[in-house]
């Protein structure tokens, strides 16, 4: 028997200190007992047998020895059975339908059984092996796996081993994370992994901290911070010299050898394009350091110093996250125009494209940035409470009511497991609403500040629901990836986060519907904004929860603001089959070679560049004409808040999100009904057209001319004509406006500078007096305008 075992061995790997691995074909008759008693268990649910029998399993395995191209393996530790492998050529399998498959793609499942005592590094030598075993075969170029979105524990693994992933599938019986590896990138995970002398979870969260990628990512930030610090008048650069027509240009602190030398091109808007490589200090021997920077010109800068600390927490994480991004890049911009919407928003680089600390999330741990952070692109589940009536609000729109939103959200299977776990502690279902948490804020906020709660019961904990969230730009903000046709939801979150905690006025909850209600009849309603295709995303249901307790100290206390959600409808239910779904932001993206999205996205389009501008400022820019010349209202209407749908690569309309919060109406003459009168602030005329020079001109279009301008699509000129262009036409198609377009003179020669980062530096804790965020703005010196002259 021992001889016929011997002969049977298809790979084996004595590894020193561990153990004898012996890979031999699948026996049917002698280990499907064995093979059984392991899926049967519950860590193996992603194995999908849990409730077969034996002889269930022994046709399953049958159906697998008797292919042409699938096989199974049995793994061997020191001669007892101890993992299964099933290896298959997957141009030959389901998986090939999903993507482009090569010939040579080959594909596994691995299960590990369970161990009596724990082994060290017991599972990623199992791994590593069983990698190494494919790669013997000289027909395999590429493995592919396709593993359960919600499967942690393998991702982990996957990407330990090299695993690169692509994108999400919907597979028949899961959604699945399609990810390959190739033979160099095993090679290189096995060289990252052999310089420490363990794996750990430390390891992974921090492999991204590598010296090339820090420092790249350092000259990165540094040559933002003096491009914004620039544009908003906290540095004068001063032009050192000409080299083959590059200018130089300095900055100095008081700090000893103190000075920053860079090539930059000044251009419209004060916008300062600087070459990141080129940036060296005096000293040349000292790298570019951002902490450094920060603290060298903290006296110019103006920050406190009881906040510069907290400051330079969120320069930190910033760093880090775009080390992150420049080592785990799935797609170049090239092939970004080809993936759908969730690829695209998962991808980018770059935060908000005015602040330089604009990635702080202070409050997440190593652990929680890898599950909830947005380029990590990890689903996961989300929590869900019952909050009793006497403290839980919900509101909807009208077309819906509490029972709606929930069968919709949780599904009745859920919701009577729900019900049953309320029954059990002998509590009324109907004294009690269903709110959705973040996990984070339910571990790190809700157990400890709404303790009093839970306790008495006001609070009861539920448990997971049964879908998969994925956290968007916007990291509240969760899109469902199980069913994107369901809501969005977003929770409060209370993490730091560019000059916020990230929470949701449980008060502001049960204006948000009406409010919902009343733009979206304002915008049917309206005869050129339905031509133009512009529409929002309703926030249609929320929740709000009271904290008592905290609730006389002020309700503006960010502890008030910890436990609340609303449903936003999903953009899938706004598009047509041949339309395509993207964040603005995108249009802002260099991928981590510098390549821009923008550009990609023109050249794949039918039209050139000019062509393409002005169907976008069509689509985009003449409905917020339209909304603020019409109704003096106005939006937030940066990158991450705006969806653009797409056809043929091309804009041809958008849908506006956070609406509720972010929309402001200045028109003193407009009748707004109860709850959406809080909308309504007074101010003077010169700071109501400011929203448009500042949100559309300075913090998106002096981003978006000054790419198309360095990359030779478009001259910056060119650009600001084709927005002048825009205006004037629909000035041209409304005369009955011409008074309001001369009290609200788009083309005056200057305009107020509105400092971002002014803001940041002064108090990045609450950078803004949310009870009246215009006059608490940081205005400081003017800017040219860069249409007056086409006038």
């Amino acid at each position: 028997m021992i001889d016929t075992l011997k002969e049977a061995v298809l790979f084996s790997k004595d590894i020193a200190g561990f153990g004898l691995l012996e890979f031999r074909a699948f026996d049917l008759e002698n280990n499907v007992k064995t093979l059984h008693s392991w899926v049967t268990m519950p860590y193996a649910t992603y194995w999908g047998m849990l409730d077969n029998s034996v002889e269930q399993v022994y046709q399953a395995y049958k159906e697998v020895h008797e292919a042409q191209f699938h096989e199974a393996i049995m793994g061997y530790y020191n001669g007892e059975p101890a993992f299964l492998i099933e290896k298959y050529k997957a141009s030959e399998d389901a998986i090939g339908k999903y993507y482009n498959v090569k010939s040579s793609d080959y594909g596994m499942h691995i299960l590990v059984g369970p161990v009596t005592k724990p082994i060290k590094n017991f599972t990623w030598h199992i791994f590593s092996s069983i990698l190494e075993f494919f790669f013997t075969d000289s027909n395999i170029e590429r493995i592919v796996v396709e593993p359960d979105v919600r499967n942690d524990k393998i991702h982990v693994l996957n990407k330990k081993g090299g695993f690169k992933y692509a994108k999400e599938v919907q597979l028949p019986h899961k959604k699945a994370a399609l990810a390959f590896c190739n033979r160099n990138d095993f090679k290189q995970a096995l060289e990252e992994v052999n310089g420490s002398t363990e794996i750990t979870v430390v390891d992974t969260n921090s492999a991204h901290l590598k010296t090339e990628l820090w420092e790249r990512a350092n000259k990165h930030l540094v040559a933002k911070a003096i491009s914004e610090f620039s544009h908003e008048l906290l540095f004068e650069p001063k032009f050192e010299y000409s080299k083959k027509e590059v200018n130089f240009y300095s900055v100095t602190n008081n700090v000893q050898n103190g000075t920053y030398f860079f090539s930059a091109v000044k251009q419209s808007l004060d916008h300062w394009y600087i070459d990141a490589d080129s940036i060296y200090k005096k000293d040349a021997t000292k790298k570019v350091n951002a902490f450094e920077f920060i603290i060298e010109f903290q006296e110019i800068l103006k920050i406190p110093a009881n906040l510069l600390p907290t400051y330079l927490e969120e320069i930190s994480s910033t760093l880090s996250g775009l080390a992150y991004k420049f080592k785990n890049q799935k797609y170049s911009s090239n092939e970004l125009v080809t993936e759908g919407f969730q690829a695209i928003e998962h991808a980018m680089i770059e935060g908000h494209p005015c602040f330089v600390a604009n990635n702080g999330r202070l409050g997440f741990n190593t652990d929680d940035y890898e599950k909830y952070a947005p380029e990590t692109d990890n689903p996961f589940q989300i929590i869900w409470l019952a909050g009793h009536k006497s403290k839980a609000v919900f509101t909807a729109v009208e077309m819906l009511n509490y029972e709606k939103v929930m069968q919709q959200e949780l599904g009745l299977k859920a919701i009577v497991h729900f019900n049953k776990a309320l029954e059990k502690l002998n509590k009324a279902v109907e004294d009690y609403i269903f709110i959705p948490v973040h996990p984070w804020q339910w571990k790190n906020k809700l157990v400890n500040v709404f303790a009093n709660d839970i306790a008495n019961q006001d609070l009861i904990y539920l448990g997971k629901g049964d879908d998969m969230f994925s956290a968007q730009q916007s990291i509240r903000t969760l899109y469902n990836v199980t069913d994107p046709n369901k809501f969005y939801t977003k929770t409060a979150l209370s993490i730091l986060n560019m000059g916020f905690m990230r929470g949701l006025s449980p008060y502001y909850m049960q204006s948000t519907p009406p409010i919902t209600e009343w733009i979206s009849n304002l915008l049917e309603n309206d005869t050129y904004l339905k031509s133009k295709g512009f529409t929002m995303l309703g926030e249609v249901a929320t929740v709000g929860y009271r904290n008592d307790l905290y609730e006389p100290l002020g309700k503006s206390l960010a502890h008030n603001k910890m436990l609340s959600a609303l449903w936003r409808e999903s953009p899938h239910s706004k598009i047509e089959p041949q339309e395509k779904l993207m964040t603005m932001a995108a249009f802002l993206h260099r991928d981590a070679d510098g390549t821009s999205f923008l550009l990609e996205l023109i050249k794949a389009s039918p039209y050139n560049a000019q062509q393409w501008i002005k169907k976008y400022l069509e689509a985009y820019l003449s409905p917020l004409l339209h909304c603020f010349f019409t109704y003096e209202m106005v939006f937030m209407p940066h990158g991450e808040n705006l969806i653009m749908v797409m056809n043929d690569n091309t804009p041809v309309r958008v849908l506006m999100k956070d609406i509720t919060e972010e929309v402001i109406v200045f028109n003193e003459n407009m009748k707004l009904p109860e709850h959406v009168d809080r909308l309504f602030t007074k101010t003077s005329d010169t700071m109501k057209v400011l929203s448009i020079f500042t949100d559309v001109f300075d913090c998106f279009f002096r981003f978006m001319s000054s790419i198309l301008d360095k990359d030779g699509v478009l001259p910056e000129n060119e650009f600001w004509k084709l927005v002048a262009d825009c205006i004037l036409e629909y000035q041209n198609e409304n005369p009955q406006l011409a008074n309001k377009f001369t009290q609200y003179d788009l083309f005056i020669s200057e305009f107020d500078r509105c400092c971002l980062n002014r803001l940041q530096l002064k108090n990045n804790k609450q950078m803004l007096d949310l009870g009246d965020p215009i006059e608490s703005l940081s205005l400081v010196g003017v800017l040219e305008n860069p249409i007056a002259k086409f006038n």
